[in-house]
């Protein structure tokens, strides 16, 4: 139950600040600061308790890298998910149920931006957190967090910069996607995580 709360209050962070910081008045072109940041310091906070996965695509990877029990799974994402979704309506709550225009996706390039973005999170997250040759570090959620800081610079532009299903609910719930749109984030980023855990697995045959 510790792990799934601790994933449940990482989650709520994160899209609580991914709300407060890209909704005007917000943190503007820093926002992608802000968010990658609020990554970090969850990893730090609840790694050593649950993984500091706080993510669904993350927690498949983690689990087709076998260092996730698959009982955990579906407990996992229904935490990470209900958190985003709390924290989307806290968002709303805070900024006063602003009107949002919905950002304009193109489909494909949004579809390809999601896959580069979360592969890219996932597999940096199997090598700096679970991989043995990296066993002990203490830079992991450095990583991770600018893994996120610089993704969504570069691609939340195209897709919204969700690279995470359940950050896909809350910015559907907030309005800054279209709901018509939340299936995309669900398939690009699963997906890249169960690519980025088969990646791992080849370049690291012999960490089991």
């Amino acid at each position: 139950m510790k792990k799934y709360l601790v994933e449940f209050i990482g989650t709520f962070f994160l899209v609580l600040t991914v709300g407060m910081t890209v909704i005007a008045p917000g943190a503007g072109a820093l926002a992608p600061l802000a968010i990658g940041s609020a990554l970090m310091i969850m990893v730090y906070a609840g790694g050593h308790v649950s993984g500091g996965h706080y993510n669904p695509a993350v927690t498949l990877a983690v689990w087709l890298r076998g260092r996730c029990a698959a009982a955990d799974v579906p407990f996992y994402m229904g935490a990470q998910i209900l958190g985003a979704w709390v924290a989307a309506a806290g968002v709303l709550c805070f900024k006063g149920h602003p009107v949002v225009t919905p950002l304009e996706i193109k489909l494909v390039p949004a579809l390809i931006a999601e896959l580069v973005g979360a592969f890219a999170l996932c597999y940096v997250v199997l090598n700096v957190a679970t991989a043995k040759a990296t066993a002990g570090n203490s830079n992991y959620g450095l990583a991770i967090g600018f893994t996120v800081m610089t993704m969504a610079f570069a691609l939340g532009g195209v897709s919204g910069g969700a690279f995470n299903p359940a950050v896909a609910v809350g910015i559907t719930r907030m309005h800054l996607v279209d709901s018509m749109h939340l299936w995309l984030y669900f398939i690009a980023n699963l997906g890249a995580g169960a690519l980025a855990a088969l990646v791992f697995k080849f370049v690291n045959p012999e960490d089991k």
